[in-house]
């Protein structure tokens, strides 16, 4: 699953990367998203080979007449018609070995399709959201078809699983979203993906799951009542380092794990710092406690952690702001303390990747940190200083100005008249004129008022 709970897309094989040549009257059928109702005159086709009605709204109730001639059938794509419903007897003998099967989304149960054991081609079967709530019989794990690709997820499979799945040649396996319990069951040696994710597994995590599985790419035991802790030798047995080193190469391997909504105790798992390659990690929803050392930067692929709702404590580690390819954090509801880092990739989340937590401070978070008002009042403080001071050199600087200003306006032409005697007799008499006009003016107006 990814940060947000929404169930990953495993890539399943699909009918363009199959290497068979595709029948001429068929290529236009799939994808048309058009009602067609699938007749019987389709298992009339004994030379067919290859069938893909994919993701269409067929329509009508199936019954073995329909596979009645396709003996030489090998791929059969029917998924993605939730209107075909298929009828079959659990003693049918199929006439076809098809070696791809795909019937998700169809209504093949309610009991698990018992021709299955005859089929010895097997590569992919997708039986998902097929409305199978039986149990998967025993002898399905011991088939001998070189199976690959299992997926039987989002249906209501019960029973307990066998501890060691024995089909020897799987690599998907997807058993989410069921009603599977027991102990975790061990895949073969070769698989890459196990999701057993939303079922009702219990116990604690095999402590040889890494030797088991060492080319292990993703991991999901989300939403189960795993217990216990997680073992010392997860990474390590993933690419078997402590034992061979030619093994070093599955280190940047395991991409996403998902082991959240569980019961898991102990302290956060230092041996998961490791895994260079690690993209997704979410620990959510469990007991774990101890704290988060700063070799988490090893991790420098990681885009995702969710390690919300646990008892984890101490500091963040303030190398969490090297992770620069990390776009979701979730840190929520756990013990830590102090401050945020505030720099590099951690400025670039908002509040609710912290929340649930009062003994955190600083950005993004409202809540400062103590010493951040004191360091902002003697700043503030010390502006307000500089402020003063830069306003009285001001003011004596403009004052002065002034003073200088007026006394140059006043001294100025005292100065030039005493300089130069020639402007000094001209200026006077300039004066005594206007002087004497002024005078004769005002004469001459009070003699006319009389």
């Amino acid at each position: 699953m990814d940060e947000s709970g929404r169930k990953t897309d495993i890539s399943w094989p699909r009918r363009e990367q199959v290497s068979r040549p595709y029948p001429c009257f068929f290529q236009d059928i799939p994808k048309l998203g058009v009602y067609v109702a699938y007749t019987v005159s389709f298992g009339q086709l004994s030379e067919l080979v290859d069938l893909d009605v994919s993701d269409n709204r067929l329509t009508g109730i199936f019954s073995e007449q329909y596979f009645s001639k396709l003996s030489k059938l090998e791929y059969l794509w029917m998924n993605g018609n939730s209107g075909l419903v298929f009828n079959i007897s659990s003693t049918w003998i199929p006439p076809f070995q098809v070696s791809f099967l795909r019937m998700a989304s169809c209504n093949l149960g309610p009991s698990f399709p018992t021709w299955l054991k005859l089929q010895k081609k097997l590569l992919v079967l997708d039986l998902s959201n097929a409305s199978i709530s039986s149990s998967v019989p025993n002898w399905f794990w011991n088939i001998s078809s070189p199976l690959e690709h299992l997926d039987l997820s989002s249906n209501q499979l019960q029973v307990q699983l066998p501890k060691q799945l024995r089909i020897a040649s799987l690599s998907v396996i997807d058993l989410s979203s069921n009603h599977f319990e027991g102990p975790i069951p061990l895949p073969n040696s070769g698989c890459t993906v196990l999701d057993l994710s939303n079922n009702i597994f219990s116990g604690p995590i095999p402590p040889n799951i890494g030797q088991s599985i060492p080319n292990m790419v993703v991991l999901s035991l989300s939403d189960n009542q795993i217990t216990g802790i997680i073992p010392n030798t997860l990474d390590l047995s993933y690419n078997k380092l402590s034992e061979d080193l030619e093994y070093a190469k599955f280190l940047s391997l395991v991409v996403s794990i998902n082991l959240s909504s569980n019961n898991f105790i102990g302290e956060f798992p230092k041996e998961i710092t490791k895994l260079h390659g690690l993209i997704f990690l979410n620990l959510s929803r469990n007991h774990f406690n101890g704290s988060i050392q700063q070799d988490i930067l090893m991790l420098h692929e990681l885009q995702s952690l969710d390690l919300s709702c646990n008892n984890i404590c101490g500091i963040i580690p303030s190398s969490m702001s090297s992770l620069t390819f990390m776009s979701y954090l979730d840190l929520s509801n756990n013990n830590f303390y102090s401050k945020i880092p505030s720099t590099g990739q951690m400025t670039t989340f908002n509040a609710s990747a912290f929340g649930g937590i009062p003994q955190l401070c600083g950005r993004p978070l409202v809540t400062k940190c103590q010493g951040d008002d004191l360091g902002q009042g003697i700043g503030q403080g010390q502006s307000k200083v500089e402020d003063e001071n830069d306003d009285g050199f001001i003011d004596k600087w403009f004052y002065l100005s002034i003073g200088l200003g007026f006394a140059m306006g006043i001294l100025g032409p005292f100065f030039v008249l005493v300089i130069k005697k020639p402007w000094c007799v001209a200026y006077f008499n300039l004066v005594d004129k206007i002087v004497d006009k002024s005078l004769y003016m005002a004469e001459k107006m009070k003699k006319h008022n009389r």
